[in-house]
């Protein structure tokens, strides 16, 4: 365990790749079709405090220059997503395996010492309870998933483009139901820019990557 890491990831997790503190990266992303903004990083802070398993997943892929040269894949006003890639596939295949990586739906609640698994906050019967890492903020950064399948997220990613007044914490549709891990705190109010096609050129890890525990990217070289 990363000193001062408050507590155990439960033990069926505890072998995949985890973020046990905060990690900054910078995404750079060429625009296409903007005369006003060729290009353009955004600097992202991830929280493995609250989302060790999420973040963790994020920055393993990231070492394995799984974005570099990805489009953006979504852009409709609400949110822009990334993280599809090539091929049938709708995730990342771990060479290890051979099958696709997924990862459980990690929320963390406000009060709770630790996230929980598996299940959206509705599921458990948490109406009223608040999430660490809330839709609150334009930027931020949470996992796609199947609707129906609380821990299909692999390597999907999306960013929140509406303003926190649009989205008080807690009270919209995507809190407790989707995992958020980041939020992009440079050059945010760009996202909105951002359309199909623009290509992700690098996520690199600016700092943080020594709060990497398990990192697969290392085993698979």
């Amino acid at each position: 365990m990363v000193d001062g890491f408050p507590y155990e990831v439960p033990e069926e997790y505890q072998n995949m790749p985890l973020l046990k503190g905060r990690a900054t990266v910078d995404m750079r992303v060429k625009v296409k079709d903007n005369p006003n903004l060729e290009e353009c990083v955004f600097r992202i802070v991830l929280d493995g405090y609250n989302a060790p398993v999420t973040a963790g997943n994020f920055i393993d892929l990231v070492e394995r220059h799984f974005y570099d040269g990805m489009e953006i894949q979504r852009a409709d006003g609400f949110v822009v997503q990334t993280g599809d890639p090539e091929g049938p596939a709708e995730g990342f295949i771990d060479p290890s395996t051979e099958k696709t990586r997924t990862i459980p739906l990690e929320i963390m609640v406000v009060g709770e010492k630790a996230p929980f698994y598996g299940e959206t906050l509705e599921e458990l019967g948490l109406y009223k309870a608040q999430t660490r890492l809330p839709f609150n903020a334009f930027g931020t950064m949470a996992m796609a998933r199947e609707e129906f399948e609380n821990n299909s997220a692999s390597s999907q990613v999306f960013w929140l483009l509406k303003e926190s007044e649009l989205t008080p914490s807690n009270a919209n549709i995507l809190d407790g139901r989707y995992a958020v891990f980041g939020y992009v705190t440079e050059n945010e109010d760009f996202l909105a820019d951002l359309k199909v096609g623009d290509v992700i050129e690098s996520v690199q890890v600016v700092s943080g990557l020594d709060n990497l525990v398990n990192p697969s990217y290392k085993i698979a070289g």
